[in-house]
């Protein structure tokens, strides 16, 4: 583990206290001090809760918080009243936290820092910290009462909470998408539900061993978060429907096109935490891209919590509802339009000779290899695009002929009116869930 590149980055005061909560979390689940924490399997855990709060760490530059952490307490321990630097910053912030997890035996209550003193947003992990006369802790037996921040963390990590249930109304690509990329990660079976008004599409879920039925009520009864997978024009009878069987504990994700988070909440119980999801059909493959919005109800944590749910299915945003029929038009049909683009590309080979099996073949690697290379690089498509072209080669001479083809004004005009046409169907439907 390269540890200069770890020290260099800098931890938000906020970030450590989480971390520190989660680990004294999974930690005190067997009633263990904190010397116990050490397994790797822990700190993966900890990796992805601390990814579905937003904060993108590696498992390595956890372990290295935590032994700098760990560092700074026992020297603490050996010297109280020593004012010699340790490589924490603001110190100050963790001592009674680092107290409850390296020498008490009861959950992170009451736990926090003394919020009296000042400190900065953020700190860097070579900075020097005051030392602190360490008051000793009394002992206390294993508490299962765990703060509500915590249970929260813990909802986050569909692995660690194999109760979440969640449900499908709704049987089309798009619900069988997310709920393949779901149990691509680690949700079971046994813990989804579909339904839909016939049987012609829940073959394939039964094949993954999700159980199947006709009834909205009952997807809604047996589940904690119920994604809403209809058509557009049918969200105001569905949720009419399914309206008086919500409570608190529901999260209710509409992945209706179009359909606002306005129009969504109109329909449902006062305070139902509500969110609008638009993902698209790669999922299936867990490559799919998705953004979601928050509804007037819905916290940050239920945010988080659904994306730690979808993260297995592909890339998961969060942005104002503004952006989501953007996003359909750009993602969601922009699949479409990549596979009209690849096809083309195969029936220029064959024009050219080329077998069509082969053509269409290599016509999916390039589209692949294409996406795979300007996702990774981070590099704008356009210095991809002059990397591949050279003086008087081939690809210029390509790219000229579909300048002159107008692909350019033609790609952004579909995306256009795709997003029109989004915004279109969620007046219609808004008219609709007030009649």
């Amino acid at each position: 583990m390269d540890d200069s590149g770890i020290k260099k980055q800098n931890w938000d005061v906020k970030e450590t206290e989480l971390f520190l909560e989660i680990l004294k979390e999974l930690d005190m689940k067997k009633c263990l001090d904190g010397r116990k924490v050490r397994n790797n399997k822990l700190f993966k855990v900890a990796h992805r809760r601390m990814t579905a709060a937003g904060y993108h760490r590696s498992v390595d530059q956890l372990k290295f918080r935590w032994k700098l952490l760990k560092s700074a307490y026992y020297k603490c321990k050996r010297e109280p009243d020593s004012p010699a630097p340790t490589k924490i910053q603001g110190w100050w912030r963790y001592e009674k936290t680092m107290i409850a997890i390296m020498e008490s035996r009861h959950p992170l209550v009451g736990a926090g820092v003394n919020s009296d003193r000042n400190d900065e947003a953020t700190e860097d992990s070579d900075g020097d910290a005051s030392m602190l006369h360490w008051p000793q802790p009394q002992p206390q037996p294993c508490s299962d009462n765990t703060t509500q921040n915590l249970d929260l963390i813990i909802k986050m990590d569909p692995e660690m909470d194999s109760q979440l249930k969640i449900g499908f109304i709704g049987a089309g690509n798009m619900a069988f998408g997310i709920a393949k990329g779901i149990l691509s990660g680690n949700v079971l079976p046994v813990n989804v539900k579909v339904s839909a008004p016939s049987s012609r599409n829940l073959g394939r879920f039964q094949e993954l061993g999700i159980a199947v039925t006709h009834s909205n009520v009952e997807v809604v009864c047996g589940s904690d978060v119920v994604f809403v997978a209809v058509k557009p024009h049918l969200v105001p009878l569905v949720l009419n429907e399914i309206s008086q069987h919500i409570t608190d504990r529901h999260i209710i994700v509409s992945v209706a096109a179009g359909v606002t988070l306005a129009t969504v909440e109109e329909l449902l119980p006062e305070n139902t935490v509500a969110i609008r999801l638009m993902p698209n059909l790669p999922c299936m493959v867990q490559e799919g891209a998705l953004l979601f919005a928050r509804g007037t109800h819905a916290k940050q944590e239920d945010g988080a919590l659904l994306r730690s749910l979808l993260h297995r299915c592909g890339l998961v945003e969060e942005g104002p509802e503004a952006w989501i029929d953007i996003h359909t038009g750009l993602s969601g049909s922009g699949v479409a339009f990549v596979y009209l683009f690849a096809e083309a590309l195969a029936e220029g080979a064959v024009k050219m000779g080329m077998p069509s099996a082969l053509a269409h073949s290599i016509a999916s690697q390039t589209v692949l290899g294409a996406g795979r290379l300007l996702r990774d690089s981070g590099k704008h498509p356009a210095q991809l695009r002059s990397e591949v072209c050279t003086p008087g080669g081939t690809t210029i001479y390509g790219l000229h002929t579909l300048e002159q083809g107008g692909v350019r004004a033609a790609t952004m005009s579909a995306v256009e009116s795709a997003t029109e046409r989004a915004r279109e169907l969620g007046r219609k439907s808004a008219a609709g869930g007030r009649k």
